[in-house]
């Protein structure tokens, strides 16, 4: 073969092997691990999905492995190259500063085709370039394997799985970032932030407090509590006992209107009530949100650490932090809902 042909064929493979392993290495870096998870967990996962969901999780190990095929090609390779180019250099007659400028050329090769254009295509295009190389890397891992083992004996900290996790914070900022960019909405960034504060309200916080819920004594006639029932538009009314803090119930104001109307008005208000749900006055908004979720009909009666009633509190009131239209109290009054 000639020795020119031969250089060149040497020098094609050696720019394809580091460009392959330095767009691979910027690939795996750059995808986004929740993104490869989400096409593995489906019922048919995306092909190479698994396996590169399985490269990830030792990530140092596949660092290793491509790091050492990206130095073999670029050291190893640049090495042959320039032994091959000597020798058909003399044996062609090329002599003064060819070899050094040839060695100038490869080496401004090796930077901008082994090296800069391969990791902006593996960034750019990071999930197709990882899922197309997963299932040969994986193969040439386990090729590898005996070296890579020897590796993680002598430097323990490639053998680090790397795993999905994320925190409050983190959520914040991708969904802040995501409508600054347009990707999503800015009402659902504000969502999203409106959710992690549930965590940090308790229903004592939103519930209308004992002195404004509205109440309706529960031994007196429904006829009796009209001129109470009528002027206040309150969907839902508490039903109190004889006893202070005995609750009966609650009672739907649509209830006990439709009662009157069909000449109930001698019944008693508590006849009329409905079982009544009980929550502690520092239960966290989230829970009390997945328990309307549950049981969404109704509203939940707030009581203290002694079982005394100090409030009432609906799902409206969750759900207007959630739509951004509740407000701290900047005096220390307790809040309406």
């Amino acid at each position: 073969m000639n020795d020119l042909l031969l250089l060149a064929l040497a020098i094609t493979g050696m720019l394809i092997g580091s460009f392959l392993s330095s767009g691979v290495e910027a690939a795996l870096l750059t995808v986004n691990p929740v993104k490869v998870h989400e096409l593995a967990s489906r019922e048919r996962p995306v092909r190479g999905a698994r396996r590169l969901e399985r490269l990830r999780q030792k990530l140092g190990r596949t660092l290793a492995v491509l790091v050492i095929a990206n130095n073999v090609f670029n050291i190893f390779g640049s090495l042959m190259v320039g032994g091959l180019a000597a020798k058909a250099f003399a044996r062609h007659g090329i002599s003064g500063p060819a070899l050094p400028l040839f060695s100038i050329g490869l080496t401004m090769l090796v930077i901008l085709l082994g090296e800069i254009l391969p990791k902006a295509i593996g960034s750019k295009l990071a999930l197709p370039v990882a899922l197309a190389t997963a299932p040969a890397l994986g193969v040439f891992e386990r090729l590898m394997l005996p070296l890579v083992l020897v590796l993680e004996r002598l430097m323990p900290a490639i053998t680090a799985e790397n795993e999905i996790s994320t925190d409050e914070e983190e959520i914040r900022l991708l969904a802040r970032l995501g409508s600054q960019k347009g990707q999503i909405e800015a009402d659902e960034a504000a969502m999203i932030a409106k959710v992690f504060q549930l965590n940090d309200l308790t229903a004592r916080d939103l519930m209308v407090p004992r002195v404004s819920a509205p109440t309706l004594d529960g031994q007196e006639p429904l006829e009796g509590q009209r001129a109470t029932l009528l002027p206040n538009h309150s969907p839902w009314w508490v039903v109190l006992g004889e006893e202070v803090d005995e609750v009966l119930g609650v009672a739907s104001r649509d209830r006990l209107l439709t009662a009157l109307l069909q000449g109930e008005g001698g019944a008693r208000v508590a006849e009329l009530a409905e079982p009544v749900e009980f929550v502690p006055e520092m239960i966290r908004a989230d829970r009390l949100l997945t328990s309307f979720r549950r049981n969404g009909s109704g509203v939940r009666v707030v009581v203290d650490e002694f079982g005394g009633f100090v409030g009432v509190i609906g799902p409206e009131a969750v759900l207007a932090v959630l739509a951004g239209w509740w407000r701290r109290p900047q005096n220390g009054a307790e809040s309406c809902g």
